[in-house]
């Protein structure tokens, strides 16, 4: 962690997130590979290549869409997150707007989806949403009316593909999120948004919601590895799932909880190591 970044966390208020930009940083350095073997085995299963059109919702800073277009898929990444998507324009992106730069390697849109179909103007055959749900009351809520607009893009019998965790008897992480819970659950009042226990149906009733077939399933192993606690502590703070807590209470409170929850994973090298199982969601048109 640089000076600058050190001093941010330190002026800043105590009872709202960490700085946006920190937060990206460090969701795009620590955490967001952690979900790279999900990725892979989606990308894998589907055959994902050079005739892939895909759209990603919810892409954050585009590591997702870094393996795909590694692949040869024409990609397009939508976030609300303009802080991660800046950081997944400089890895897609790099040289945009250059002389002789790749055209169409990747398009990136904030929040709203894209006017056309894919670049080339064939519509979408695949739709990713690889932020997992089913952790946090309500998390699910915004996905249902962004599916629904996306489907428009998409070819008839588009595969979609859903993530969400696993079940918190396989997630080494769960108890550590329940620290948010009660955090959230000790306010007054309590205050909404809270980590809550995965439900065995949770992909199934957005996909029920949004009219899409289940056609098939997986969980892939995303064990969770930080060179120390407070990589942990930073990478786990960069999901958005402590929000709530640290609006509860204040940032310093949450993060000393955490980290205090961390113990039984930190190794006798000072690695934290928790294994996690995520499951994803196959789904037509």
């Amino acid at each position: 962690m640089t000076p600058t970044l050190v001093r941010n966390l330190r002026n800043a208020d105590p009872s709202a997130p960490a700085d946006t930009g920190t937060r990206a940083r460090d969701w795009a350095e620590i955490q967001e590979r952690m979900l790279a073997p999900l990725y892979e085995a989606v990308y894998d299963r589907l055959e994902v290549g050079a005739a892939t059109r895909m759209l990603s919702l919810g892409c954050g800073s585009g590591l997702a869409l870094l393996i795909a277009a590694a692949r040869g898929a024409q990609v397009t990444g939508v976030d609300s997150d303009r802080e991660r998507l800046a950081l997944a324009r400089a890895r897609l992106l790099p040289d945009e707007g250059a002389e002789g730069a790749p055209a169409h390697r990747a398009r990136l849109h904030e929040s709203g989806l894209p006017s056309g179909a894919g670049a080339d103007g064939a519509p979408y055959d695949l739709i990713t949403v690889f932020e997992p749900i089913g952790c946090a009351a309500g998390d699910s809520e915004g996905l249902v009316p962004a599916l629904e607009a996306a489907l428009p893009l998409a070819a008839r019998g588009t595969t979609v593909v859903l993530t969400g965790w696993g079940p918190p008897e396989r997630c080494a992480t769960a108890p550590v999120l329940r620290v948010a819970a009660r955090l959230t659950e000790s306010a007054r009042p309590p205050r909404p948004g809270g980590w809550r226990p995965t439900l065995r149906d949770d992909l199934e009733d957005v996909a029920a919601r949004t009219g899409l077939r289940p056609d098939g399933s997986g969980r892939v192993s995303c064990p969770f590895g930080y060179a120390d606690q407070e990589s942990a502590v930073r990478g786990l703070l960069s999901t958005g799932l402590f929000d709530a807590a640290v609006r509860a209470t204040d940032r310093s409170q949450v993060e000393k909880e955490v980290a205090e929850a961390l113990h039984p994973y930190r190794r006798p090298d000072g690695t934290v190591w928790m294994p996690n199982v995520f499951r994803y969601l196959v789904c037509t048109t």
